[in-house]
């Protein structure tokens, strides 16, 4: 028999001011493409630094508006992660064009700026038509954007953030999302705030603002009667209820933030020293993480299965993030992808686990997380308190 659960994965943080925004739009005669997404795009803007905000129905919506604005069409190359949520590399596939994986970094998991210069060299010489980068922010930690951004202009190719596990997140003092062409964030209800599904496009580009304002909404244009359509669009537009929780979530986006921070200080401080498990590290780039997940990395994919079963064995749920893209088996199956191409990432897909992580957990719900975990790498832990030390 299944345990009944001791400690959530996640938990979203649900106010009465979330829950009032809702009921407001609830009793309003517009539920749709009003002043709600209009004050959610402008609010997300300003947090990213960005001159225009675009709400779509989810962060995969607006990855793949991204390609489509960036030229990505049949038989380009976009050049990504493997160590990604798989909408990384799906929404280059939306367009008929492929993905192309780079390596990652061994310290924050994020795309490996000397890998990719190699790759896209080789690619060149190959001749293949490679359009775009598409770096992935992953558990809310830069990439290293200023070389990538450099080599993207030195062969005129565009840069598109994947910032969907990221927003608040800074990299050399610089909010994440708008230091390419655009980036995207998505609001999933594990994400830092959450909107229930939906997404964020900004940018500094009107053009590519009017035209994800068309593309969202079945292709529509500005100057376009209801019925008459410019281009091949889609039904990705973010409702006013969604935009309403929203807007709410933004404007406590900070509150949010650092109770995210001081759970992730409580995991450090407890799981510090304990033999078997590596915590997560801050790359050099990086001025403030916005902590999406907890993730440690154990010492193998055998003690990573014991520690998950461990854990669910006492109602606590993890997760093995990520398996890396190129090997789940579609990829596999369509690009004859192999184990051992990308070491660092298959490394990292076999020994990550995420933690149960919410900004409303408790210290004593950490404690317990932390007892069974070094209990399952063979270490023995004790003592609630912050300055707590494992037992050897």
């Amino acid at each position: 028999m299944t345990p009944p659960t001791t400690v959530p994965m996640c938990l979203p943080e649900i106010s009465d001011a979330e829950r009032d925004a809702v009921l407001e739009v609830l009793s309003s005669p517009v539920l749709a493409l009003g002043p709600r997404l209009s004050a959610f795009e402008a609010a997300v803007a300003e947090t990213a630094g960005a001159l225009h905000g675009v709400g779509v129905n989810s962060g995969t919506s607006g990855l793949h508006l991204a390609m489509i604005a960036a030229g990505v069409g049949e038989g380009d190359v976009v050049l990504t992660t493997p160590f990604s949520f798989v909408a990384s590399a799906n929404c280059v596939l939306y367009e008929r064009a492929r993905p192309v994986f780079v390596d990652i970094e061994p310290v924050a998991l994020t795309i490996d700026v000397e890998a990719l210069e190699d790759r896209l060299g080789r690619l060149l010489a190959e001749g293949a038509r490679v359009k775009a980068i598409l770096p992935v922010h992953v558990f809310g930690q830069p990439c290293d954007m200023d070389p990538i951004l450099a080599l993207a202009s030195r062969h005129g190719l565009t840069v598109v953030e994947d910032a969907c596990e990221a927003i608040g997140a800074t990299y050399k003092g610089r909010p994440v999302g708008a230091l390419g062409r655009a980036g995207v964030f998505a609001f999933y209800p594990n994400k830092q705030m959450t909107t229930g599904e939906g997404g964020m496009i900004v940018t500094d580009d009107a053009r590519w603002d009017d035209l994800f304002r068309s593309l969202r909404n079945q292709g529509r244009d500005v100057f376009d009667g209801w019925l008459e359509h410019s281009r091949l669009g889609y039904n990705y537009r973010l409702d006013e209820m969604s935009a309403a929780l929203g807007l709410a979530q933004v404007a406590r986006l900070e509150t949010l933030l650092v109770a995210r921070q001081r759970v992730a200080e409580w995991y450090g401080e407890r799981l510090r020293g304990v033999e078997g498990i590596e915590l997560p590290s801050r790359a050099p780039w990086t001025t403030r993480t916005s902590w999406f997940v907890y993730v440690v990395r154990l010492a193998s994919g055998e003690a990573r299965t014991a520690a998950i079963e461990a854990l669910a064995a006492r109602g606590i749920p993890s997760r093995a993030y990520f398996p890396p893209i190129h090997l789940q088996s579609f990829y596999r199956e369509r690009f004859g992808h192999r184990l051992g191409e990308f070491p660092i990432a298959e490394d990292a897909g076999r020994r990550c686990l995420a933690l149960p992580f919410f900004p409303s957990m408790s210290a004593s719900q950490v404690d317990l997380v932390c007892e069974v975990l070094s209990a399952a790498v063979g270490a023995r832990w004790e003592s609630s308190d912050p300055g707590c030390r494992v037992v050897t």
